[in-house]
């Protein structure tokens, strides 16, 4: 899906009862994952004046807000049910932050119904008016 600056955004919401290592973690897996699942998410390279070359970084603020589980859970479920063709979401739960590789992610997943995970974070990208509807009232993570 490609970028469109005016019309999408993105954010993170993540659990602010976690340790700060994890929620750096958790901010950094969402942020990983959204940025391969979009085209032109990250802006181009640069050069400085010192012909130092620098890498493209992300071309759209990303806000983190704070969400308890609960929180992020029923975001999740109204989502899925209201607009699942319209945004996207990507989640990082407890299952996979306790797997050792992303194998036994997959088996432990295939185990479980939606009921059962326990979220740390999610990414939510898509129709802005939408995100500001679903998170616009949510403090941010600071």
């Amino acid at each position: 899906m490609r970028l469109n600056e005016a019309e999408n955004k993105c954010v993170l919401i993540i659990n602010p009862e976690l340790p700060t290592g994890l929620i750096a973690n958790t901010a950094a897996i969402l942020g990983i994952t959204l940025g391969n699942r979009f085209n032109n998410i990250i802006g181009r390279d640069t050069v400085d004046a010192s012909s130092q070359h620098h890498l493209g970084i992300t071309s759209i603020p990303i806000p983190i807000l704070k969400g308890t589980k609960d929180k992020i859970k029923e975001l999740i479920e109204e989502i899925r049910f209201n607009y699942n063709e319209e945004l996207t979401i990507v989640d990082f739960s407890e299952t996979a932050q306790k797997c050792n590789d992303y194998e036994s992610y997959v088996l432990q997943v295939k185990g479980l119904t939606s009921d059962k995970f326990e979220y740390l974070g999610i990414g939510i990208f898509g129709p802005k008016k939408i995100i500001n509807k679903l998170t616009g009232s949510m403090p941010l993570l600071r």
